[in-house]
């Protein structure tokens, strides 16, 4: 794992991998037809086509366009960077955790630990993924109050905010959409889904209580009240950050905001922000621009990241690859077919990032696949959310993941060396959630 290349190189890689495949892999396509205004693919109508391969200039294309399509998460990459650059500029923010950090002195630290990582394993479980890069820098000036590092922080929230998304069992992205596809009550089967989803919770946080009481600091700046006297102003920065917290929930939750929206009310804090602060315009443009700096590395690898997705739809090669990989799990007995449809899957998100995506291209293979095999629509559906899921945590092509951890100041390749040992383990744990399913005849069909 020392031998991981950089972020950059691993991506541009990947790119010119496609563009290779494309100049011998034919391109393929099966028909679709329109189900609650989504395309969903005919099983049995894959047809192959002739060749898109991708010449010189078409790769690079990629690029570019990538980025035109991954405007949307590389905005509120910026604009929550911006307002996190306002409240750490205020100075409110490390205030208000050294207050709670006075709680959690000593032997109460690592619980504290514990809390934050349930709180946002509990965050991408119900409030959803990218929604929750605004809070990633909470999480690193908690850890560094409480003597931790960076690469605590990172797993507090980006670990938990990937397994809580990913194996959310009320994710509306994949298990919302897989539900739609395959004619079941949405959200249905829940118990199953979240018996996983904590369990897995429970051993991130055994790993991060673990990983604080070897690597603990001893601060010369412990906490007190002396050092971290609030202000009347903190108490209108905090009510401020607080309410506009709840203006995301309620617009996630009540009129369906997604990204944009959500810059938009992180770009108008900023400005409530820069106004109670009273700053000159060169405090304001200085902020700006050094949040903006902090943030670009994860949203450069963030497009880079689109381009991928934009090479695979240039060269049509999405559809053959799915007919492929299906076609290698016909003829499996039920608990067999369960784990290789996993690890399929587990493939499919290296290539489809897009969880919803994955779903349109693959589950209406799947599903009548695994009925052949004796597998329940709703265990096909767990394989593919495991799969879609938990390689999240490992996926360079995953944009929110590089993200979060540029907010952390985190290097992907540290972080792969940090967490593939867990992955690992929740691996096994899935794939026994997975055969348990099997067994228990986890329905309906």
């Amino acid at each position: 794992m020392k031998q991981i290349p950089h972020p950059v190189v691993l991506l541009v890689s990947l790119l010119f991998l496609v563009a290779l495949a494309s100049q011998w892999v034919p391109t393929g396509q099966f028909d679709r037809i329109e189900v609650d205004g989504r395309q969903v693919v005919v099983p049995g109508t894959f047809e192959f086509g002739e060749q898109q391969p991708l010449d010189v200039l078409a790769t690079f294309l990629c690029l570019p366009k990538g980025f035109k399509g991954a405007v949307d998460i590389l905005f509120i990459i910026f604009s929550s960077g911006i307002l996190f650059g306002f409240l750490q500029k205020s100075g409110a923010l490390v205030r208000w955790v050294g207050r709670l950090v006075l709680q959690a002195q000593g032997n109460r630290a690592p619980r504290l630990v514990l809390g934050t990582t349930l709180m946002f394993g509990l965050l991408g479980m119900f409030v959803g993924y990218e929604n929750n890069i605004a809070l990633v820098p909470i999480a690193v000036v908690l850890s560094t109050a409480l003597g931790g590092d960076r690469m605590l922080a990172a797993s507090m929230s980006v670990g938990g905010i990937t397994i809580g998304f990913g194996f959310s069992p009320f994710n509306p992205y994949t298990v919302g959409t897989a539900h739609k596809i395959a004619g079941l009550p949405l959200f249905s089967g829940f118990e199953w889904r979240l018996a996983l989803c904590m369990v897995s919770l429970g051993a991130l946080m055994v790993v991060n209580w673990r990983y604080f009481q070897r690597h603990r600091q001893t601060r010369s700046d412990e906490p007190s009240s002396q050092v971290y006297p609030l202000r009347p102003s903190d108490w209108l920065h905090g009510g401020l950050f607080v309410g506009t917290m709840g203006i995301i929930l309620w617009g996630v939750f009540q009129k369906g905001w997604y990204l944009n929206e959500l810059s938009a009310v992180f770009c108008m804090t900023s400005l409530v922000y820069a106004l109670i602060g009273r700053y000159s315009h060169q405090e304001i443009g200085d902020t700006v621009l050094q949040s903006v700096a902090t943030v670009a590395p994860g949203a450069f690898l963030v497009g880079l990241a689109g381009s991928i997705k934009v090479a695979l739809e240039t060269s049509q090669m999405q559809d053959t690859l799915a007919y492929f990989l299906s076609q290698g799990l016909s003829g499996l007995d039920p608990a067999s077919g369960i784990v290789g449809m996993t690890f399929v899957q587990s493939l499919m998100n290296f290539l489809i990032p897009s969880g919803s995506g994955q779903a349109l291209a693959t589950l209406p293979i799947m599903i009548p696949l695994g009925e052949i095999l004796g597998i329940t629509r709703q265990s096909t559906i767990l394989a593919f959310q495991i799969g879609d899921g938990l390689t999240n945590l490992v996926n360079p092509a995953f944009g929110g993941i590089i993200a979060m951890l540029s907010l952390c100041e985190v290097s992907f390749s540290a972080w792969l060396r940090f967490i593939f040992p867990l992955f690992g383990v929740l691996l096994g744990l899935a794939l026994l959630f997975a055969i348990g399913s099997v067994w228990i005849g986890y329905g309906p069909f």
